[in-house]
């Protein structure tokens, strides 16, 4: 069975601006961007959940253009 990968449903849907994410067998999260699927960043849980509080509470939007 192919991997799942989730998307945005704000992400381009024609597979060119968006960030996915997946799970591996170990239970890892997978991260990769959909113009280069091939890269692939790999977090655990724990860390991907405190990445994403972060960005709830808007930490990161100095990175937005």
């Amino acid at each position: 069975m192919p991997k799942q990968w989730q998307k945005s449903t704000t992400s381009s849907q024609d597979g060119g601006n968006s960030v996915e994410v997946s799970t591996n067998d170990d239970g890892m999260i997978e991260i990769r961007e959909s113009d280069a699927p091939d890269r692939v960043i790999v977090t655990t849980p724990t860390k991907f959940g405190l990445w994403l509080e972060g960005v709830k509470r808007g930490e990161f939007d100095r990175f937005i253009a």
